[in-house]
């Protein structure tokens, strides 16, 4: 039977660096006051003690970094309109059954998000906070959850590392502030398979028993939020990892009748309802959505192989520069000792099996491999926690100088930027300071993260680096906003709704802005554009808002008063090739808002 203690026993000396201490008033003095080597026969001690203060201090500084101007950017087409809609739709007609986008049958992804939103809506009404609140939550949860699994398997310092490595990553952040289903998938997938690997820990009996049905709780949470996804990786990893170890009788110590009963209980009951309502789901959604999109080659920009190698160093900046060393430190055991480092494997089997499965997909998008970085995380915090106090520690210091470099490239690039791409933009000149700003603050910081390395212990150099990490995100944060109009209709859509009649029609023309029937609140007319509503507009009649070019004229051209939303260069190439008249109404740095009439209402 495994030991319970926070560390084996075999493998004191390794971790005895990583000592405990009071918890003082905010994140950093915690960090210092855990400082000092602790004797052999502490380790046990380091899953005792100060929980409660711990996750109280790193929810209000992690909860005001995820919350910081939360509100302030208007919603970004396609994911942030798309997965805001469906939800409003949801609480207008009150069917929690079947989603629905614009009106049109939308079975892509399960609908716990929706849910979740819905929800939101209904408590706070219809804002991009509001909106934004689940996602952002659900990134406060996967830092709160990185921290209690560091802390119980390596000890507190490796808890509060990781913590802080997860949620002043780029990407990490980013999608903490970003409406769409990768951050509650991730995190529901990391809660799944932490409890899983903690409750392994724990002898056969009640313990364990709780332990392994959260896990199968948090993978049906998962599989509703996004589909078999939610069981396969955790399937894929545990999997791999008894392979590995050779211990197949954790299988039998997994409690798997209650589980799957427990999962069944949760996952099935929306399954089940929404294809007898709708007979044509099943195939759409499993053959369609699983098998076929992961399976068949796709025609997007991101079909390379390697495509997730520079977005894994990038997007886990500025720690992916401790990366390389911290999986050759967590590797630097013999294949016979394997099973005494078993916690390890498994955070490594479960970063390298989710990179290796999206790898190999026909589908990619960047935040795909998110479920990826809490195990990375605490890989990282498990590494810089013996730093801690041994600033020699191999890798350490070549980390500082991969991150002077990384940072000199990122500023060059930011730097020649505005030149390329931010000119296409009415407010460019506003966004290039703040590229100064940014790369200001990050060659600064990485230089003086390098010389308080070289001189004085790692926490100074710990400390400065997350220091700059946070100013970094806040300054991104902030500049933001000036790309609303370029990803966003809402200005057109305020003055729109400002003169709109009850009777009056908006059409799309030739594309389908996600967030304008949201701020609209009402369905719109699509011209010409089907794209991911296809499925829905061929499952039920829809014929009356989803038109081609000649109904959208004939309408035009009658005596009802119709709004149209595209883009300039349509809108130019409507203007001169045609005898058509419109009436201008409003415009942005890339979108026209025209009518049919003169008509403006009070």
């Amino acid at each position: 039977m495994d030991k319970k203690p926070g560390v084996r026993e075999k493998s004191i000396d390794r971790f005895k660096l990583e000592g405990e201490g009071e918890l003082p008033v905010d994140l950093f003095a915690v960090l210092w006051a855990s400082g000092g080597p602790r004797p052999r026969g502490v380790v046990k001690m380091a899953t005792s003690g100060h929980w409660g203060r711990d996750l109280l201090v790193l929810t209000l500084l992690l909860g005001m970094l995820f919350g910081f101007k939360l509100g302030d950017r208007a919603l970004w087409s396609p994911d942030e309109g798309r997965y805001s809609e469906i939800p409003r739709e949801m609480v207008v007609s009150g069917d929690y059954v079947t989603p629905r986008l614009n009106g049109v049958k939308y079975f892509e992804k399960p609908p716990l998000f929706y849910w979740l939103q819905s929800a939101s809506i209904k408590l706070f009404g219809l804002s991009e906070w509001s909106l934004r609140l689940w996602t952002a939550a659900f990134a406060l949860l996967g830092c709160l959850a990185v921290y209690v699994a560091g802390r119980q398997l390596f000890g507190r310092r490796t808890g509060l590392i990781s913590s802080v490595v997860l949620a002043t990553n780029l990407l990490y952040y980013a999608m903490g502030r970003i409406i769409t289903l990768d951050m509650a998938l991730s995190v529901l997938l990391s809660c799944a398979l932490l409890a899983f690997l903690l409750g392994n820990r724990e002898p056969p009996g009640r313990v364990r028993r709780f332990a392994m049905w959260v896990f199968f709780v948090f993978a049906a949470l998962a599989t509703l939020t996004k589909g078999l996804i939610g069981i396969v990786i955790p399937g894929l990893v545990i999997g791999a990892w008894i392979v590995v170890l050779g211990e197949w009788r954790i299988l039998r110590t997994m409690y798997l009748p209650s589980g799957l009963a427990l999962f069944v209980l949760i996952a099935a009951p929306w399954h089940i309802l929404v294809s007898q309502a709708n007979p044509e789901f099943l195939n759409f959604y499993f053959v369609h959505e699983h098998f076929q999109r992961y399976l068949l080659k796709n025609h997007g920009t991101f079909r390379q192989s390697w495509f997730f190698i520079p977005v894994l160093l990038i997007g886990f900046f500025p720690w992916s520069v401790f990366l390389v060393q911290a999986i050759r430190y967590t590797l630097s055991f013999a294949w016979r000792q394997r099973r005494q480092d078993k916690e390890a494997v498994f955070l490594i089997l479960w970063a390298g099996l989710v990179f290796l499965f999206f790898s190999g997909s026909s589908s990619k998008l960047i935040p795909y491999i998110l479920p990826m970085f809490p195990p990375l995380a605490i890989l990282i915090g498990r590494y810089l926690a013996v730093a801690w106090d041994k600033s020699h520690l191999a890798g350490i210091q070549s980390g500082y100088w991969v991150l002077l470099i990384a940072s000199f490239v990122l500023v060059a690039v930011g730097l020649s930027a505005p030149q390329h791409y931010l000119e296409r933009y009415s407010n460019w000149p506003r966004l290039t300071a703040y590229m100064y700003a940014l790369t200001a603050i990050l060659f600064t910081g990485a230089l003086v993260t390098l010389i308080l390395g070289r001189r004085w212990r790692f926490p100074w150099a710990f400390s400065l680096l997350t220091l700059t990490s946070v100013l970094s995100l806040a300054v991104l944060n902030s500049s933001v906003q000036l790309f609303d109009q370029r990803r966003s209709v809402k200005d057109l859509a305020y003055v729109l709704k400002s003169q709109l009649q009850p009777d009056d029609e908006v059409a799309s023309y030739h594309a389908y802005y996600q967030d304008l029937p949201f701020y609209l609140e009402r369905r719109i007319t699509v011209v010409g554009w089907k794209g991911e509503l296809s499925f829905g507009a061929q499952a039920e009649d829809v014929s009356s808002w989803m038109i081609d070019d000649a109904t959208f004229w004939q309408r035009w051209n009658g005596p009802a008063t119709i709004y149209m939303v595209t883009d300039r260069v349509k809108y130019h190439q409507l203007h001169v090739g045609s005898d058509q008249k419109f009436y201008p109404v409003a415009q942005t740095d890339s979108k026209v808002l025209v009518s049919n009439s003169d008509r403006r209402g009070g």
